[in-house]
């Protein structure tokens, strides 16, 4: 099965099913894949986690329920995944910006995310330079948040966090720590349904731990290396975009389950030459 078919097959499936519990691996397996590839594969593409997809799916079709008939706010909850009235009013009101009440309202504003579709465009070829990279198990230090990726907010967070280490010496202090060619890494870690951990870290050498950091293991794995040219962060997130829209439905590989990293080498990051680097772990389909 080749990915466009095997992710139509998967929204296909979440659709038919969308008024059930549904299990993220019954999604993947309609697109072939693993669980972890395909979580990623959908939130990049996406923009939504498959959680969120479902939830404002089942929002979309219970708000036009309620513009168009007489049928209980609770009978609708019930029907579109809520236990009580009030879960039910909150998730409405997040997503539409109204009670489920005022949806009744002629001419009330609701809000519509459609069925996705899978759609083939043709670009440019543009050239993506990368290896595969084998490297044992090693051990970093750094900083760390707990960060969630429905609506976006990682791409809020992670950024003000950064600014933050910035300012109160954990890049300085990191530096100094740095001993070794991997640099001071921005690590994506524990992916688990909407939420994953970020570290701004390197990898640890032994000795005391700083107070305000904690330890990372890294498994062995087998690593694809992008390298990305140009100012960050504009150069480095096409380069991510592109991994997961071009080179990984043609590459005959998948995500392996395991941290991502983002490695950067010293100097002005905003030249126009200026190198860093997207570690993906994958493994062969």
């Amino acid at each position: 099965m080749d990915w466009m078919q095997g992710m139509s097959n998967a929204i296909d499936f979440m659709e038919a099913y969308l008024l059930e519990p549904i299990d993220v691996d019954a999604i993947a397996r309609q697109a072939g894949s693993s669980t972890f590839h395909f979580m990623r594969m959908f939130n990049m593409l996406t923009g939504f986690t498959v959680g969120e997809y479902i939830r404002n799916r089942r929002l979309t079709l219970a708000g036009s329920e309620l513009a168009l008939s007489d049928a209980k706010v609770i009978d609708v909850a019930l029907k579109y995944g809520y236990e009580t009235h009030e879960s039910f009013t909150k998730a409405f009101r997040q997503f539409h910006g109204i009670t489920p009440s005022a949806a009744r309202k002629l001419s009330a504003p609701l809000k519509s995310i459609g069925k996705l579709s899978v759609q083939v465009t043709l670009k440019g070829a543009k050239v993506m330079n990368y290896k595969f990279v084998e490297k044992d198990a090693f051990t970093v230090v750094g900083k760390k948040i707990s960060v969630s990726s429905v609506n976006g907010e990682n791409f809020k967070i992670i950024p003000e966090f950064c600014c933050q280490c910035g300012q109160d010496g954990t890049f300085d202090l990191l530096g100094k720590m740095c001993a070794d060619d991997m640099g001071i890494m921005g690590i994506c870690a524990n992916m688990k349904d909407e939420r994953f951990d970020y570290y701004s870290a390197v990898t640890y050498q032994g000795g005391a731990i700083p107070q305000g950091m904690e330890t990372l293991e890294i498994p062995k794995l087998t690593w694809a290396v992008f390298e990305a040219v140009g100012p960050i962060p504009d150069a480095i997130q096409d380069v991510w975009k592109r991994i997961f829209s071009e080179w990984f439905p043609s590459s005959g590989y998948e995500h392996a389950e395991g941290p991502e990293l983002e490695v950067y080498e010293c100097g002005d990051m905003s030249k126009p030459d200026y190198k860093s680097y997207v570690w993906i772990p994958v493994k062969r389909v």
